[in-house]
């Protein structure tokens, strides 16, 4: 997953946080709307920490070298780490961390049941496109979210070595054999197109998520946004594909 980019001094002013955002989470949790919302979407990023640390152990398994093999480790050690962050916060706020990730479990073990990887090659796609779309997701709806609840999703969301590692590996191995890029740029438009449906599936199935995203709790949101904010998803994606060496 990748870091959120520091604005440059030439960037536009961000603007300051207004509503929700603007406040911290004992103040914004006494609306039972808004606290059922962050519960869900705690609930959704636990589950999809958990099962990116178990995928990564397993893609482990098809690694041609132990170097390979030891990094996969390390990628999956920090994602059980942020799996532990995100259930002792469910916690904090008496929340049953099994309950709020048991939702989630269908759609993302049916998204990891449809893109399971063939090799070690889309094992890293996988890694590497997969997590950023979600994390892209999960960013966007950060922006909306109080104060504390913001800094803990984007915490989560924080740098590990998935990147630079996983665009080293395919991009040598395209070099290689140019063949392959036909291969991974079609395999890297399946997850795209898996991830989208589960994450849709998702909000449709829960309403105080679902009225997060259209504005009925979290200020800013609305039916047009959505549209633009899965537009800024796909943009993301197509110049992480550039970034491998792979058509969008």
């Amino acid at each position: 997953m990748e870091t959120p980019k520091t604005p440059s001094p030439e960037s536009p002013e961000v603007p300051e946080p207004t509503g929700i955002a603007a406040v911290d989470w004992a103040e914004a949790s006494t609306d039972p709307r808004y606290r059922a919302a962050v519960v869900d979407l705690l609930g959704a990023l636990a589950y999809g920490e958990l099962a990116a640390f178990e995928r990564l152990a397993d893609d482990a398994k098809l690694a041609p070298t132990l170097a390979d093999k030891a990094a996969l480790a390390r990628m999956a050690s920090a994602e059980f780490q942020h799996f532990e962050q995100l259930t002792e916060r469910l916690r904090q706020i008496d929340e049953d961390p099994t309950t709020a990730m048991a939702p989630f479990a269908s759609a993302l073990e049916e998204f990891h049941r449809l893109t399971a990887p063939s090799d070690w090659l889309e094992g890293l796609v996988k890694a590497y496109v997969g997590d950023a779309i979600a994390a892209d997701f999960y960013r966007e709806v950060a922006a909306r979210l109080d104060s504390d609840t913001r800094s803990l999703v984007l915490r989560v969301l924080a740098e590990t070595d998935h990147s630079s590692f996983a665009v080293e590996k395919v991009r040598s191995a395209i070099e290689a054999d140019p063949r392959l890029g036909g291969r991974l740029a079609l395999w890297a438009r399946r997850l795209m197109g898996e991830a989208l449906s589960q994450a849709q599936r998702v909000v449709a199935d829960r309403d105080a998520l679902s009225t997060m995203l259209v504005g009925g709790v979290a200020d800013g949101f609305d039916l047009a946004e959505i549209g633009r904010m899965f537009s800024r998803i796909t943009e993301a994606h197509t110049k992480r594909m550039a970034a491998l060496g792979l058509s969008a």
